[in-house]
């Protein structure tokens, strides 16, 4: 076993960490008899060798041992090993070639081709894998028989055999799944397998579930050629399916590590509990029925007719995985969300607390479009207090506190006050108040009962601790949202604390706070003109619009935006152009850098001094100016937002403007910012208004609305 292993240079080599020189003790370590050593290697394995899916140089170098581990029968976990070798196999078939099939020139070196043509030529040994005498061995061999073997005809043969003898949905499900693979990876084949697709998805012998997955890699190999009745046959195979399939709970999530306490902050240990909720899966169809979404593509109605069914489903499991992928589809999709939204939120009423959580958390998440969803929200609020007192936010049950939880940040961030009695919890208990802080600050109206409680929890943090500055900072956005200026005096003790302990990013948040106050704040005014002058990050921008905010003086604030425009510093240039756009035709002097800066190389720095450029100069800049916001517009669609604000201001002059917003405003994607759904509402908005004003629609006209 393993012969040859110490004949390879490995040391000669690196994995994402560095030397691969670990490679023979791990690849010795998954045939250990002591399943904890195995374990470890594996992880270890994928964390280093297969870093996210990576394929290295060694990672090529390994897969002949791999191979050797998988043909004995006596070797553990072969399945495991044979799941290493299927998932490095299909790595390098997605990340090894472009579009037109050509290598792609990776540097540092990969090993996708090298694991490419090796797999390919021991296609014949998934073969027999599939045929295995170990269930596990074969389900995991099975997408091999898609991905490296270039026979269509012994491929297909194999499949068809295979399906016949496996019972069970899990190997079903690969095996239509392998097919569609094979068509997709070798278009001659793609007629022949879509046609035994096609007859798998019609014939009345087959189970449901099976017929099901036939239709939807059928779609998945030619999404253009889906028709009317494509997505109502699913529906209705979906239906069967699911009253097919044992209706199971939801498994329990496996314990993490906790963190001690202090040193971490509360944020990042929610944040690695959010990235392991979210990478499981609770029903055996999700991963087929994602296919399905990914193939539907733009068609929002569709899915939602599909989505709408999958939350009907009587598995718990099956219900959230579909709340979590009908987030997915808001965040990515333009369209009505209407009825989408009605039916996540009608499962806040569950007894399952944790779809109920999840429900919550992905209105929350599309909160500037959740407002259908705002009534079953508070109901659900008041219901819990009612049930379970008002001190539920604290419940030591942790999921009806996470199903709390999560409802009033989402009924806060639509600024309904009656998430307050909840927050206000939160912030006089201390438990889980970060997660109050976060949402505070949409709720203005409630600034008054708000900033006491937001003031004491600032004051108490230990600003010479670093893993303070997550909490110090999102207080102050709070402090600066809500916008009372009772809160000065703590902002002005936390931004000296802040440079006293070198927390430079706090200071910048502080001074931030402090410029929305105003006059209110010009107490602190020599502190803020001292910071001007430093030399840290974001700090000296930050400090000169605070200095401005307080003391409005131009004759002191424009030499240092002067010298903060020819800083080498991008984001301070941007910092400094957004001031001048604020303060307007007074800074002129400021006219000859700008119009140099639209000639910079960073979309980012030109942008913001086009911005400037129209508000300090008007109608003799607006050329340049135009020129400029669609030329880095159409380099970087994430400057969207910032050039339609632009374009607003500029009136009529923006007119040839027109095509590109009107093109943009027809994407059906959320694609400009981040696939933000905040960003792109208002990206819509402003564009609207925007052709509204250019181009009003003809009186009597019809006017239709772009989505």
């Amino acid at each position: 076993m393993l012969d040859g292993l110490h004949d390879i240079d490995w040391a000669s080599m690196e994995h994402a960490y560095g030397s691969a020189e670990e490679i023979p003790a791990l690849l010795t370590a998954l045939a250990s008899p002591d399943a904890a050593e195995r374990h470890k290697a594996f992880d270890r394995f994928y964390g280093a060798v297969h870093h996210q899916g990576s394929v290295y140089p060694p990672t090529a170098a390994t897969l002949p041992f791999l191979f050797e581990l998988t043909a004995d029968r006596a070797a553990p976990d072969r399945a495991a090993v044979v799941a290493l070798l299927v998932s490095i196999g299909r790595e390098s078939l997605e990340r090894g070639f472009e579009d037109d099939g050509t290598e792609i020139d990776y540097y540092p070196p990969t090993g996708y081709a090298q694991a490419i043509g090796f797999l390919r030529e021991r296609g014949a040994a998934f073969v027999e894998l599939a045929r295995d005498r170990d269930p596990d061995v074969r389900l995991a061999a099975i997408p091999g028989l898609g991905l490296f073997i270039d026979d269509t005809d012994l491929a297909t043969g194999v499949l068809c055999e295979r399906l016949a003898a496996e019972p069970g949905v899990a190997a079903r499900l690969r095996i239509v799944e392998a097919a569609a693979a094979l068509a997709l990876r070798l278009p001659a084949a793609s007629p022949q397998i879509r046609d035994w697709l096609g007859g798998l998805a019609s014939d009345p012998a087959q189970d449901s579930t099976t017929r099901l997955a036939a239709l939807v890699q059928q779609a998945r190999c030619a999404p253009e050629e889906i028709g009317e009745g494509v997505v109502p046959a699913a529906v209705g195979l979906l239906r069967e399916s699911a009253r097919a399939l044992p209706v199971r709970p939801i498994a329990p999530a496996p314990a993490l590590p906790t963190a001690s306490g202090d040193g971490v902050a509360p944020q990042i240990v929610a944040a690695f509990e959010d990235l392991d909720r979210h990478t499981r899966v609770h029903a055996p169809t999700t991963g087929l029925l994602r296919t399905f979404h990914e193939a539907l593509g733009a068609r929002v109605p569709e899915r939602t007719a599909v989505l709408a069914e999958q939350l009907r489903s009587p598995g718990p499991g099956s219900r959230l995985d579909a709340v979590r992928m009908s987030g997915e589809l808001m965040r990515e999709w333009r369209g009505d969300h209407t009825r989408l939204l009605q039916l996540v939120a009608s499962q806040l009423a569950t007894d399952e607390q944790e779809i109920a959580a999840e429900a919550a958390t992905v209105l929350e998440s599309c909160h500037p479009i959740a407002a259908p969803a705002r009534e079953a929200l508070a109901a659900h609020v008041d219901s819990h207090r009612a049930t379970h007192g008002p001190n539920v936010w604290a419940t030591p049950q942790p999921q009806l506190r996470r199903a709390h939880q999560e409802a009033v940040r989402a009924l806060a961030r639509l600024g309904d006050t009656r998430a307050l009695p909840s927050l206000l919890t939160a912030l006089d208990s201390g438990v889980d108040a970060w997660r109050a802080i976060q949402v505070a600050g949409h709720l203005p109206q409630a600034a008054q009962q708000l900033v006491p409680g937001l003031d004491a929890h600032l004051r108490r943090l230990d600003l010479s601790q670093q893993w303070n500055e997550m909490s110090a900072n999102a207080i102050l956005r709070a402090l600066a949202t809500l916008g009372d200026s009772a809160a000065v005096p703590v902002v002005v003790d936390t931004l000296g604390a802040a440079v006293r302990d070198e927390q430079h990013d706090i200071t910048r948040s502080a001074l931030k706070t402090l410029a929305v106050f105003g006059p209110a704040a010009a107490g602190a005014r020599n502190m803020i003109r001292s910071l001007s002058k430093t030399t840290d990050g974001h700090v000296p921008s930050a400090a000169v619009a605070a200095l401005w905010a307080v003391g409005g003086d131009l004759d002191e604030v424009m030499p240092l935006l002067l010298n903060l425009l020819d800083d080498p510093i991008t984001f301070r240039i941007s910092d400094a152009a957004d001031l001048l756009g604020e303060i307007g035709p007074p800074a002129s002097v400021a006219l000859p850098r700008l119009r140099a800066l639209l000639r910079h190389d960073y979309e980012w720095v030109r942008v913001p001094c086009a911005a400037a450029l129209w508000e300090i100069g008007g109608e003799a800049e607006a050329s340049a100016v135009l020129d400029t916001l669609l030329e880095a517009w159409a380099q970087n669609p994430a400057t969207a937002n910032h050039v339609v604000a632009c374009l607003d201001r500029m009136g009529p002059l923006a007119a040839p403007a027109l095509p590109l917003l009107r093109e943009r405003l027809a994407q059906p994607g959320r694609g400009d910012r981040f696939q933000s759904i905040a960003h792109d509402e208002e990206l819509q908005r402003a564009s609207r208004t925007v052709i509204a004003r250019l181009d009003p629609p003809t009186p009597g006209a019809a006017t239709v609305r772009v989505t």
